[in-house]
């Protein structure tokens, strides 16, 4: 059944031109495409184009302008905010292309690449890009709202300070490719400014010449939570920007997949990632090493296509749901509060609650000025709680109690890449996580580019 808006031929004609697919809600295999990694946030468009190139972008962009249809990006799923109803999906997972140029230290990636896609390129010449903590999370996706490395981000910056050009369709249809040089503003609300502007068809980045690390997990048992907060707090101010960690508050599942001290466990996850030698590590983390007794202990010499085991975040599509904000400081106070709304008395049922160190290249401002809205602010929070659409009352509730709970010190600026649905459909959150006045330069090019309003389902930055 075709949906208001347009008529069977515009479909019919549209399939004509596209080389993927065109689907519509009751179309066999319409309810795969529209997959989420978060089974909360379900796809509902009224349309999808599974684009195989720029020019499917192009037709399918035109065409939902031609039928006053929002335009929503499918790569890898990980961040969808808003179920597309009444919009046109374009999903880019079959625009898998990548190119590396070692003689440049660069890498060409389409639209639907993942880091687990380039990370094995890359080490066949020595080299490592910017990626995230989850390899299986979408290369464009994740630059355009930041990036923010576990092992390479403290010494480099974001992975948004590190791109060339970006090659784009834009809400009138016309594929532009997108340098400092040749649209300076465009170029800079792109990168960080996440998907507010465009569809990124293709994106060209630095990568460095990195081949392994020093890290992995330390585990302790939830009880030792406020010694191992102390330790951290305490070892933090002497790591050098070669050393990047975090700390994960996690309810484990009772899973197979997971070792026996693990699986079920209430624990404490303090994840490193070092890029000097194996033995400079090893004496760098002694004193994490001996502040509680160890549950698990899998830091060591990997190569840097191991990335992901720094925080082992899950693979699997599940139900959750989510908060964020970013800290202004984690003293002594701080984490006395996180034990109280976290730790073993709290009740606390949140399977995560991640406190990431930034700090390093993440203040310095890049070559290339972009949108980044966190540069500057030394911790990030990130909780989830797994569960089904019918407990959201009770999941959210618990998400607010811990988020409200460190309010004391959050900042009013945030990460692009943690906001959650219920985050990103509030204008006003929206506007206070870039700051005024990088939000008014964003809507300033947003009216240029995309005057419409095109592309709103995401956390939206209507045209000024």
């Amino acid at each position: 059944m075709t949906a208001p808006g347009f008529r069977p031929e515009d479909v019919a004609a549209l399939r004509g031109s596209v080389r993927g697919p065109v689907l519509l809600p009751d179309d066999e295999g319409y309810a795969a495409e529209c997959a989420t990694y978060n089974l909360v946030c379900g796809l509902r468009p009224a349309l999808v184009v599974g684009a195989t190139g720029e020019r499917d972008v192009q037709d399918a962009v035109r065409f939902a302008a031609r039928h006053g249809m929002p335009v929503a990006v499918k790569a890898s799923a990980h961040q969808m905010v808003s179920a597309a109803r009444g919009g046109l999906l374009i999903t880019t997972d079959r625009m898998n292309a990548v190119s590396v140029d070692a003689r440049r230290r660069t890498v060409r990636a389409g639209a639907g690449v993942r880091w687990h896609d380039v990370l094995p390129r890359t080490a066949e010449f020595g080299l490592a890009p910017l990626a995230g903590s989850a390899p299986g999370v979408g290369v464009v996706g994740y630059t355009l709202g930041g990036g923010q490395s576990p092992l390479l981000g403290r010494s480099s910056g974001y992975a948004a300070d590190h791109v060339r050009e970006l090659d784009m369709v834009t809400a009138d249809g016309e594929l532009r490719r997108v340098t400092p040089l040749r649209d300076p503003d465009l170029f800079w609300a792109a990168l960080g400014g996440k998907g507010n502007f465009g569809v990124v068809t293709a994106i060209e980045f630095d990568v460095f010449p990195v081949t392994r690390f020093y890290g992995g997990g330390l585990y302790f048992a939830g009880e030792d939570l406020s010694r191992v907060l102390e330790a951290w707090r305490a070892w933090l101010p002497g790591t050098g920007e070669e050393t990047t960690s975090s700390i994960g508050v996690q309810r484990l599942p009772d899973v197979p997949a997971l070792p026996e001290p693990l699986r079920g466990a209430f624990v404490v996850h303090l994840r490193i990632g070092h890029l000097g030698t194996a033995d400079e590590g090893a004496e760098l983390i002694a004193a994490l090493r001996s502040c509680a007794p160890l549950l698990a202990d899998t830091v060591g010499e990997r190569p840097y296509t191991a990335i992901g085991e720094i925080h082992q975040d899950p693979v699997d599509a599940m139900p959750y749901f989510d908060r964020s904000l970013c800290l202004t400081e984690f003293s002594e106070k701080t984490a006395r509060t996180l034990v109280e709304l976290t730790g073993p008395d709290s009740g606390c049922t949140l399977a995560n609650v991640e406190i990431r160190a930034l700090g390093g290249a993440f203040d310095r401002a890049p070559a290339v000025p972009n949108a980044v809205s966190s540069r500057g602010l030394p911790f990030v929070v990130f909780a989830f709680a797994v569960g089904a659409p019918d407990h959201a009352p009770a999941l959210r509730a618990e998400l607010a109690r811990v988020m409200d709970g460190l309010a004391p010190w959050a900042a009013e600026r945030n990460m692009v890449n943690f906001l959650s649905p219920d985050e990103a459909s509030d204008p006003d959150e929206v506007r206070a996580v870039y700051g005024a006045e990088r939000f008014d330069r964003l809507a300033a090019v947003k009216k240029r580019y995309d005057p419409a309003n095109i592309f709103r389902l995401n956390h939206n930055i209507p045209p000024a």
